[in-house]
């Protein structure tokens, strides 16, 4: 995530968001745990309940995914949880220092292949960029994903079917058809688009 083209505008942002809100959801600029939580429930349909894995949690924040999954007894293997900011990195350190096989980075460089790999929310946020800019960033930050994960990935995305009057400008409303389009001719005959849990947004999960 190096390569976001608003990357200083992002981090100033999401270190405002922090500093005001902490380790909750609206640090990491969600509604509510409830919301934050309903995303989760989509994005680990991807995750075998009962069998080990490793994870890379692709934007993970200050590790809410990795807390929700611990609460849940999924068989979590391996975690990496990977952010670009490392203030981000640092609280989930804390956070989650007991659990001695799980490590959180900021640098890209270093991360290496797992099962799965999850993205939540890390593409809402344009900003000033415009729609077709932002829309390749999205699509080349999936291909890393792809490289990353042998067995599968999972991200969301605000969606355009979104009401007009609850739209802003400076977040990112992605075409669902478009992208489920994308990921079936790049990643994998085994895409699911699951648009239809009361939210604006949608989740799209790659099988290989």
């Amino acid at each position: 995530m190096s390569d976001i083209p608003n990357y200083e505008q992002a981090r100033q942002y999401f270190e405002e968001r922090l500093a005001a809100h902490g380790t909750t959801a609206r640090g990491v600029d969600w509604n509510s745990e409830t919301a934050q939580e309903l995303r989760f429930s989509q994005l680990i349909k991807v995750l075998p309940p009962d069998k080990p894995f490793s994870l890379l949690d692709y934007g993970c924040g200050y590790g809410a995914l990795a807390g929700y999954l611990l609460r849940l007894n999924y068989p979590l293997e391996q975690y990496v949880g990977f952010d670009i900011l490392e203030s981000m990195v640092a609280k989930a350190r804390e956070l989650y220092a007991a659990q001695s096989r799980w490590m959180f980075t900021s640098q890209f460089e270093g991360l290496t292949e797992v099962d799965y790999a999850i993205a939540s929310g890390i593409f809402n946020l344009k900003l000033e960029t415009p729609f077709d800019e932002w829309t390749q960033y999205v699509t080349s930050e999936l291909h890393k994903m792809n490289q990353l994960a042998r067995k599968g990935f999972s991200f969301n995305m605000l969606t355009k079917y979104s009401d007009p009057e609850y739209m802003r400008p400076h977040l990112y409303y992605a075409d669902p058809c478009y992208l489920f389009d994308y990921c079936k001719r790049h990643f994998s005959r085994n895409v699911a688009l699951l648009h239809d849990y009361e939210v604006y947004d949608f989740t799209i999960i790659v099988r290989k």
